[in-house]
């Protein structure tokens, strides 16, 4: 048997700043005269500046100055199709939200949404009435821009706020405080956020307060505000089935495993309340078959534009290979000439193999839930918060690996619970360093102007080194056998690789002529493929041999 030698940790960080308030006034309130007690106790208003003079403040402030200055960045469509959504329900009544076309970009998210974005077009309005116009495509103005952008560092504190209150109660809070510091830092919602533009730290903030309720025992509490989260954004869907057989398992059965009726009606009740305040509306009016169309619309193809690093995109480029083997070797394979130049350029459409089977919907969702039943089984079986957690990850794993049509954005389904585990052991923080470093590169193809990529890289690489090493230096176990150590220096070769990565695109976008203008995207997804599909590996191992 091989022994393994905990390396501790040099530093100890100090636990979370506790705030406490004064005490309630006591019955006899009869005049008395100050003690020295008294005046040492801090009042409420000393308490709350308390809070900012902490590193969690801290953060706070300096993050928020960084994100102010990005608000002349680089922004996406995605920037254009949430100014029309102000517009759209601001200008239009509720029984036309889902049907308006005035713009290409419709309304295609659920109606928990569509309200949020209501909310947010009164303030829009009183700021400047030509933000929600209806007809105003594609508005510029400085004060679209400052008002849009400060929405979304205002509702990603429901993110912070989250990643706050995990520390309180954690087994370790010295290395919750460093996990939760990432998260809320985390360059995905800084690009995809921040830069890029959408609200992905305010809906995974709600995520995290589910997942942080389930931690505390509260799973009604739970499993609604999982609920809310899936009428604000569909692709949570995707961990639907962990949430469903965890509370199933834990909350609506005793642990014999016999129902437990009135925690069952509790949760259904909970459940048809939320998705009755969210869809009942557009059900009442007779657009169930429009609403649904606008969600789910299955027209598109097996990848995105930019290809997400998935198993597909292993595939699609093994199906280039092999098309550039035929051609070359002059090899007796049939070659769909429709597929010859479908994949080349990574358009949106359907994608067609030039060698392989092609990919239909049914084939993606079959292998997905080939797998999730397998991590379902074990959480049946192990209903646990560790186990359920884990699950939540490989669900929107899974999900991400071989699902149909994935966009590279969502690889955050994946880093934000993993972030959560990444304390566990030595053996789930490399499988979550290496997730992490794919994930986040995978990202980068997101902003393709000079600046942008600078910031990126520069911002990952500070990120890593103030939250991923003091992680890794609390969990980290030296290689005891042989097999550990090589794997240990193949794994390193992989990340050191991002480096020599960068340095080819970089040199690759400069020169390349416009036949090869692809190319770089290509490896890029690849690279960040392989280790995305390797830390799957690993992570399904983990939790199905050792969780």
């Amino acid at each position: 048997m091989s022994i393994q030698n905990r390396v501790p940790h040099p530093l100890k960080t100090d636990s979370p700043t506790q705030i406490s308030f004064p005490s309630a006034k006591p019955e006899n309130d009869s005049p008395r005269r100050l003690s020295d007690s008294d005046l040492e106790r801090p009042s409420f208003f000393t308490n709350y500046l308390a809070v900012f003079s902490t590193t969690e403040g801290e953060i706070l402030i300096l993050s928020t100055i960084l994100k102010v200055l990005l608000f002349p960045a680089y922004r996406s469509t995605d920037f254009e199709v949430h100014r029309n959504w102000l517009a759209i329900t601001h200008s239009l009544p509720l029984s036309k939200w889902y049907y308006d076309t005035t713009s290409e970009w419709t309304l295609d998210y659920p109606p928990f949404f569509a309200y949020f974005e209501y909310i947010m077009s009164i303030p829009a309005y009183i700021l400047d009435p030509k933000i929600v116009n209806l007809d105003n495509l594609y508005y510029d103005a400085w004060s679209v821009i400052a008002y849009q952008r400060t929405t979304v560092i205002l509702t990603e504190l429901v993110l912070g706020a989250a990643a706050l209150r995990f520390i309180r109660g954690a087994a370790d809070p010295a290395t919750q405080k460093i996990i939760s510091i990432s998260l809320f830092l985390h360059p995905g919602f800084l690009i995809v956020d921040h830069i890029h533009f959408q609200y992905n730290g305010f809906m995974f903030g709600i995520l995290l307060w589910s997942l942080l309720a389930a931690r505390n025992g509260n799973k009604l509490l739970s499993g609604s505000l999982f609920a809310i989260l899936l009428n604000f954004k569909h692709i949570y869907m995707y961990i639907a089935p962990a949430y469903f057989i965890y509370l199933l398992r834990s909350y609506c059965m005793t642990p014999q495993a016999r129902p437990n009726l009135p925690n069952f009606l509790s949760l259904a009740n909970a459940v048809i309340v939320i998705f009755a305040f969210s869809l009942g509306p557009f059900v009442l009016m007779g657009q169930t078959a429009q609403l649904l169309s606008r969600l789910f619309p299955f027209t598109r193809g097996l990848n995105h534009a930019y290809w997400a690093p998935n198993a597909w995109a292993l595939v699609t480029a093994l199906d280039r290979v092999l098309l550039r083997f035929a051609k070359s070797s002059g090899a007796n394979i049939n070659v769909n000439i429709s597929g010859v130049s479908a994949t080349s350029r990574g358009l949106v459409g359907d994608t067609i193999f030039a060698v392989l089977p092609n990919i239909r919907p049914i084939h993606t969702f079959l292998i997905t839930l080939t797998f999730q039943i397998i991590f379902l089984i074990k959480l049946w079986l192990v209903p646990t918060y560790k186990s359920f957690l884990t699950t939540v990850t490989l669900c929107g794993y899974a999900s991400f690996m071989f699902g149909w049509h994935v966009h590279e954005k969502a690889v955050l389904l994946i880093l934000v619970p993993l972030s959560l585990l990444a304390g566990d052991s030595h053996a789930m923080f490399r499988t979550y360093f290496i997730a992490t470093v794919a994930g986040i590169y995978g990202l980068f193809p997101l902003l393709f102007t000079p600046a942008e990529n600078f910031v990126e890289i520069a911002y990952s690489v500070i990120w890593g080194a103030l939250c991923l090493q003091p992680l890794s230096q609390k969990t980290y176990d030296i290689p005891s056998t042989l097999s550990s150590v090589i794997l240990d220096r193949l794994e390193r070769a992989y990340l050191f690789g991002f480096g020599l990565l960068q340095l080819f695109v970089t040199l690759l976008n400069a020169r390349a002529q416009q036949s090869l203008e692809f190319l770089p995207l290509l490896l890029t997804s690849v690279y960040c493929s392989v280790g995305l599909a390797w830390a799957f590996i690993r992570l399904s191992y983990l939790y199905l041999k050792r969780i």
